[in-house]
């Protein structure tokens, strides 16, 4: 396994994230050495979900996503969730903070339905990149190339379909990263 010792992650979520999106790649990076700080939108704790409809943990966050700066971490996570990806595409500060992350050439992995971010952030024109199966036409009409794998790898994008494909999201994450 890779080190990543001193690299850090930031990963931005908020109310209606997919829990294991980010618990899943937040263990495996903190595992290989890695720090992952965690923003919101607005600092605040908020409540995970499972599939949109389960209610799970509590998250508490430690900065505002218009607090966080591209050059201070080393990647970008953004897991999915419905509620979530459609808060954070609406952030101009999350939108902000994924192009200055790509335009520094750092690793931006998003999950699930988190590629709707990707999308308002203006950075899919061109890329090959995966999502949940209802996001992909919303990724064509932006001028993606859209795939059906369990992760697709776009310079330093890396994209997943759904929560089956963590384990191969985690490593080539960490691929990424190290």
């Amino acid at each position: 396994m890779a080190d990543l010792t001193g690299k850090k992650v930031l990963a931005l979520a908020s109310q209606g994230l997919e829990q294991i999106e980010l618990t899943s790649p937040r263990e495996a990076l903190e595992g290989a050495g890695a720090t992952v700080t965690l923003a919101s939108p607005d600092g605040k704790e908020f409540q995970g979900m499972e599939g949109d409809w389960e209610k799970k943990d509590f998250f508490t966050p430690e900065l505002k996503v218009s607090e966080a700066k591209a050059e201070d971490y080393d990647a970008l996570l953004l897991p999915g969730g419905t509620l979530n990806a459609d808060a954070m595409r609406l952030n101009k500060d999350a939108r902000a903070l994924v192009r200055a992350f790509l335009d520094a050439e750092k690793p931006v992995a998003a999950i699930c339905h988190a590629p709707w971010l990707l999308i308002d952030s203006g950075v899919v024109e061109g890329r090959t990149l995966t999502s949940y199966e209802s996001i992909a036409p919303d990724l064509k009409n932006a001028g993606a190339n859209w795939v059906d794998q369990e992760v697709a790898i776009d310079g330093t994008l890396v994209t997943s379909r759904n929560p089956s494909d963590l384990e191969a999201f985690n490593a080539a994450i960490i691929e990424k990263l190290a």
